[in-house]
């Protein structure tokens, strides 16, 4: 059984950078495509931004020039980094792994940017 579980978050100022983390077990996350996900309350969750398993990535507008994410395979960890935060980016962000059968969700951890 696959588990994910993020980390990172936290209430930040805005212009200020959070460094969120997904840890993996139970299933290497190599040759796995991965992504960020983040849903507020009342709204749809979005699609933040995805790494394949080359390390390609793709971001949202919204978030393209401050956020970055990334991959450690050899730590089972996916990260995502983000500067300049601002208010619209508070939300539950949540990780996600794409598997063969079926995808795999994390819990979610919360980031809160005030203004």
């Amino acid at each position: 059984q696959v588990q994910l579980v993020e980390s990172g978050g936290g209430l930040v100022q805005a212009g200020g950078s959070l460094r969120l983390s997904c840890s993996a077990s139970g299933r290497t996350i190599t040759n796995k495509p991965m992504a960020w996900y983040r849903q507020a309350p009342g709204k749809q969750r979005e699609l933040v931004a995805t790494i394949g398993s080359r390390g390609t990535t793709i971001y949202a507008d919204s978030v393209k020039g401050r956020f970055d994410i990334s991959r450690d395979n050899g730590k089972n960890t996916m990260y995502l980094q983000m500067n300049n935060l601002k208010p619209e980016d508070t939300a539950t962000y949540l990780c996600k792994l794409d598997d063969v059968l079926r995808d795999y969700w994390g819990q979610g951890t919360q980031v809160t940017v005030s203004s």
